[in-house]
């Protein structure tokens, strides 16, 4: 089963349908066993940063999201749930994240609107990826946050320009963080995540 994590945080619903939608079927759930045992983990999340912690810390889900990931099963995070698996978030003072891929979120300090709100075209870092197998170099996808991931792009599969580089899709082995909400992003969303199924099914 593919488990999506339930902290309290995040558009939970919308999350679910979009999975649903791209023939993945999902169970919500912060069962420590479920997700231990999981085909694949799925972390949604919207809000702050220390609050994300804060909630995985009270249900005790820290270890084993970690943990998970390295187990070599894929795990994917959508916009908050991509920022919270980097070691450190420096909204509302600093807080300590998952660790699982190294770097800093820190505030989108630009001349352009902030909140980033809206569609932007992804440019590819790495042509590559398997992730990106049904959708092409400046196809939109759909932005809401104010925070981004300030890191050595290693990790960078796909990124945004919104003022400076934005990393829109990153992935450290058989981890993925999409900083764009793909349930949100029409049919190139619906692609990603058909493309992420056929990853998690094989």
């Amino acid at each position: 089963m593919n488990i999506i994590v339930d902290y309290g945080l995040g558009n939970l619903g919308s999350v679910i349908r979009g999975f649903n939608r791209a023939g993945i079927e999902t169970k919500l759930s912060r069962d420590l066993d479920e997700i231990k045992n999981a085909d694949s983990l799925i972390l949604p999340g919207v809000g702050a940063f220390g609050d994300a912690m804060n909630k995985l810390n009270q249900f005790e889900l820290v270890e084993p999201i970690v943990d998970f990931a390295k187990t070599g099963k894929y795990m994917i995070g959508i916009c908050l749930g991509m920022q919270i698996m980097y070691e450190q978030g420096t909204e509302y003072g600093t807080h300590k994240g998952l660790g699982i891929i190294e770097g800093s979120v820190d505030f989108l300090d630009i001349d352009l609107k902030v909140p980033h709100m809206g569609w932007n075209d992804l440019k590819f870092e790495k042509k590559d990826d398997p992730i990106l197998k049904y959708i092409k170099e400046g196809d939109y996808v759909y932005y809401v946050h104010s925070y981004y991931a300030n890191s050595s792009n290693k990790e960078l599969v796909a990124y945004s320009e919104y003022g400076k580089k934005i990393p829109g899709l990153v992935r450290k082995d058989n981890v993925y963080g999409l900083q764009f909400h793909p349930e949100k992003s029409g049919q190139v969303g619906a692609d990603i995540l058909k493309a992420y199924k056929e990853l998690i099914v094989k």
